[in-house]
């Protein structure tokens, strides 16, 4: 994202080692390329092959459909991520264009705005933007090995309340090069939506997902793989900052983690190919037209302490921090996962993909 509340950090942050030392917030800010599109879901359905629907899962090369609830960085040997001790897995759903005619055809990525002399993020061609914020340094507490969360309700299709605007949106590019991306994410009505946009984006369409940022302090992870987090007892928190107290049964406080993907929807802006009452044809891989049903998954595998050290500092601003080692964009996009569920990826298909669909031997 490009917004004037970050350029006001860097220009700050790069007056000073570390990206500021002591000036404050934290955001590790690193592109992640896909390690693998496929249709698992070992946090929501382990072991399961294929899963309902199809994701796009980046981060280290451990993932499989039955990874271990252990150490994952244990597991894996490579990474996608711009911070090459980073062996965690972020996964999304995919993003569909339903056709008039009734098919389907899943909707690429780009890559993300230059930002922090951040070159790599800009040649990921697809995967997660991920985000780290500790706007406490010293005070945040980072994820154990082990540690699962997911955010999100797969199943939503309307939403009475808007306790998560602030955590869930979409943003309508107004133009090429990331037209219209200023301002923080999901702070907007008048540039964020909770559903997926009704009108054609020019630039296409970027969605942000937030996580809960206070934890119990118990539990790696939960049956729901939810209530062993929790967001503040004001709510929860806008992007880059503390918000109100953790409650007390949740009482420690967590990065606050976000994740960013950018849909090149621009392929299917011609609306003569839209439905014929006009209404926007985009559909999460979910089977999710209003986009309410947006949802991420996580599992920390980072190596040592090498989170917690840049969680500590202050004033990082991108991917640079707390000595933290990075690789280049042609070694992370080198790291693979065999694909498990033989099915086509990117041509016009009848139907989403799915467990019905049948699948090629």
């Amino acid at each position: 994202m490009v917004w004037s509340t970050i350029l006001g950090f860097a220009a700050l942050a790069n007056a000073a080692p570390q990206f500021g030392g002591g000036f404050g917030t934290t955001m590790l800010r690193f592109g992640c390329p896909n390690v693998v599109i496929d249709r698992l879901d070992p946090l929501v359905n382990p072991g399961a092959i294929p899963s309902p629907h199809v994701h796009q899962i980046v981060g280290g090369n451990g993932f499989n459909a039955s990874m271990t609830t252990g150490d994952v960085a244990a597991t894996a040997d490579c990474t996608t991520c711009q911070f090459s001790e980073d062996f965690s897995n972020y996964w999304t759903a995919n993003l569909y264009f339903k056709a008039r005619n009734g098919t389907y055809k899943r909707v690429p990525q780009l890559g993300h705005a230059l930002q922090f002399n951040d070159q790599f993020s800009t040649q990921t061609a697809g995967g997660i933007l991920v985000y780290y914020v500790s706007a406490q340094p010293g005070q945040i507490t980072a994820f154990k090995p082990g540690f699962r969360m997911l955010s999100g309700d797969p199943t939503m299709r309307s939403r009475p309340d808007q306790k998560l605007k602030r955590q869930n949106c979409y943003r309508c590019y107004t133009g090429p090069n990331y037209g219209g991306d200023t301002g923080a994410p999901c702070m907007d009505n008048n540039v964020d939506s909770e559903a997926l946009p009704n009108k054609v984006c020019p630039g296409g369409i970027r969605s942000n997902i937030l996580f809960p940022t206070c934890w119990d302090g118990k539990n790696l992870d939960s049956p729901n793989h939810q209530d062993h987090v929790a967001y503040p007892t004001t709510g929860p928190a806008n992007f880059l900052s503390l918000g109100g107290s953790c409650p007390s049964t949740h009482p420690i406080r967590i990065p606050q983690l976000m994740y960013e993907v950018v849909w090149d929807t621009t392929k299917f802006n011609n609306k003569a190919e839209w439905p014929a009452d006009g209404s926007q044809p985009f559909y999460l891989s979910t089977g999710d037209n209003t986009g309410l049903g947006q949802h991420a998954d996580y599992v920390f595998g980072w190596k040592g302490d090498a989170l917690q050290r840049a969680m500590d500092t202050s004033g990082c601003m991108g991917a640079k921090c707390a000595n933290l080692l990075t690789q280049n964009i042609n070694t992370a996009k080198a790291c693979s996962v065999k694909k498990m569920v033989n099915e086509d990826e990117d041509g016009w298909l009848t139907e989403l993909p799915g467990m019905s669909m049948p699948m090629s031997e």
